[in-house]
């Protein structure tokens, strides 16, 4: 591999779990490794994230960043936020000068302080945006201006992803870039996940959704459409995995409720927050997102296509860029669980449908989205912002 000079890079994250947008971190946390970059990592507090970047050799300093999230957008809410970012502009200055940093890395559009702190000592601050923000048009027009005001170049997961931002950031500093993962993890995995289920799900088509718990994912209206696909088919079982952000846990509550108020209460397994997603997928039959708001780019999606599962997603985001219609899966409304279970019937009844679909997705995980393609031209375009 050809030799890069050596740099300092300094990377922030709005999280600390293993959810998509951090798994996609941790990723790139490796990529540059791979380019002889040092790192400095600065997480808003301890989690699963933590024990897997420091596999990698890599420091990582705990400091709230004053990370944007809606449950902030009220007076105290806001008198917090502004607070917690001086700290953290104080922070991150010292960390800056004392560790010789030559580059700032912002992951997610909620991390507002490292553009802010990179323009302060006259760096490069790169901005990778994971998000599709449809409301409040204030906060999406607000940190537009703010990311086009500081960031040299910003990362965007998918063309829906640009899109939705380019009114008020300069298509010349957007960078399309599909995020990758590895395919092997999901491949020929012995799962015992099936020892946790209901004796009820054996022999049954296993249909599955993975995701956070919140208002948007779409875990409510995954119950709907498992609702209309059991009036014709008894030979299901549903299974959902995901937690709530701290703070939120009500979502779950809301959730549960609404199983136990569903009629098929039998027929869905709520497994919570799992690290062993290839183990989970590989028991699936079909994956579904739901989502009823644009996904960026779901990871899970791509896990499930790496685990060779047909892809059922709505027709909205990211995941227009990822599936092929009738080959890799199909799409559905995002507000009607009758159309939406009329078009995933005729693949719940042919099993053949099934794995073809699947393979295909697998194919087209490895060719569009592979771990080796995002690793070199995320250090790549990392490394040119370097170079001005």
């Amino acid at each position: 591999m050809k030799s890069y000079p050596h740099k300092r890079i300094l990377m922030l994250h709005s999280s600390s779990d293993l959810y998509g947008a951090s798994k996609i971190f941790l990723i790139s946390i490796q990529a540059l490794k791979k380019y002889g970059f040092e790192i400095d990592v600065v997480l808003s507090e301890d989690g699963p994230l933590i024990t897997e970047i420091e596999k990698e050799g890599v420091h990582v300093h705990i400091q709230k960043l004053g990370i944007l999230r809606r449950k902030y957008f009220n007076i105290s809410g806001l008198i917090n936020r502004a607070s917690t970012l001086f700290d953290a502009h104080s922070f991150l200055g010292k960390l800056i000068e004392s560790r010789k940093i030559d580059i700032v890395y912002s992951n997610t559009s909620a991390v507002l302080v490292g553009g802010w702190i990179a323009k302060k000592h006259n760096l490069p601050h790169v901005t990778h945006l994971h998000e599709i923000i449809e409301s409040p048009s204030w906060l999406r027009r607000f940190l537009g201006r703010v990311i086009n005001k500081h960031a040299d170049l910003v990362l965007a997961v998918s063309q829906a992803v640009t899109d939705s931002w380019v009114e008020n950031i300069h298509p010349s500093k957007i960078k399309l870039l599909y995020n990758g993962i590895p395919h092997q993890p999901y491949h020929q995995i012995t799962s015992k996940i099936n020892q946790e289920l209901p004796k009820e799900s054996e022999g049954k088509i296993l249909i599955g959704m993975i995701a956070r718990v919140n208002h948007w994912k779409g875990q409510h209206y995954f119950i709907d459409i498992a609702v209309q696909l059991s009036k014709s088919e008894n030979n299901l079982h549903f299974i959902i995995v995901g937690d709530a952000y701290p703070g939120t846990e009500h979502f779950v509550d809301n959730l549960l409720r609404k199983i136990a108020r569903s009629g098929i209460e039998e027929k869905i397994s709520y497994l919570g927050y799992r690290s062993d997603i290839p183990e989970i997928l590989n028991t699936l039959d079909i994956f579904i997102l739901p989502s009823i708001l644009p996904d960026p780019l779901p990871t899970t999606v791509l896990e499930a296509m790496a685990a060779a599962k047909p892809v059922i997603a709505t027709d909205i985001g990211g995941a227009r860029e990822m599936v092929v219609e009738g080959d890799t899966g199909v799409f559905i409304p995002y507000d009607n669980a009758v159309i939406a279970a009329q078009r995933i019937l005729p693949i719940v009844q042919n099993p053949k449908l099934i794995r073809q679909m699947g393979l295909k997705g697998q194919i087209r995980q490895k060719s569009m989205f592979s771990e080796d393609a995002y690793v070199d031209n995320f250090a790549k375009a990392i490394l040119k912002v370097c170079k001005h």
